[in-house]
């Protein structure tokens, strides 16, 4: 069974949208059963050109992405969430609608990241911070990737999911 996780952050427009890429990227080279997707409880409407030019410098297909709104993920025609994680603090501090999972409510946790938007020195500087976030994203998607997502229970998966929040 596929694990849906789900990534958020206010506007959907830079972190979610780096960690939605590099979670489906890292899955299909892994051959691992785990999609993402990304959503913000007040989507921008537009994606922030230096996070696409982060995932497509790294090989990632960027087609297809939009900014939405989580109001997407809360009906029964949503994909079946197992995991909901926020990347910017904003939305972790935000309260969040009700997602319909597989078995209850999907598991929740916080892995923040500064945005990356806000870096200085133009835009060479915020290629670089993109870049930055975008290696960090990856590696805690491949943390992630590394678990034993089809045999942990909730109490597991959400201790597993903290640890990598502290790594």
């Amino acid at each position: 069974m596929t694990t849906n996780v789900l990534i958020l952050c206010t506007h959907n427009s830079a972190r979610s949208v780096l960690s939605e890429g590099m979670l489906n990227h890292l899955a299909a080279r892994l051959g691992k059963d785990v999609k993402a997707f990304s959503a913000g409880s007040a989507p921008s409407g537009r994606l922030n050109p230096f996070a696409l030019e982060a995932l497509s410098n790294a090989g990632v297909d960027v087609s297809g992405y939009r900014s939405k709104s989580w109001d997407e993920f809360t009906t029964p025609e949503a994909p079946p969430l197992s995991i909901v994680i926020t990347v910017c603090d904003s939305a972790a501090a935000e309260q969040c609608p009700v997602f319909f999972g597989g078995q209850g409510q999907p598991v929740k946790v916080h892995w923040g990241y500064p945005d990356p938007s806000n870096a200085e020195g133009g835009d060479e500087g915020k290629r670089r911070a993109f870049e930055l976030t975008r290696q960090a994203i990856g590696y805690r998607m491949l943390q992630l990737l590394a678990l034993p997502l089809e045999t942990l229970g909730k109490p597991e998966l959400l201790a597993a999911l903290n640890a990598i929040a502290k790594s």
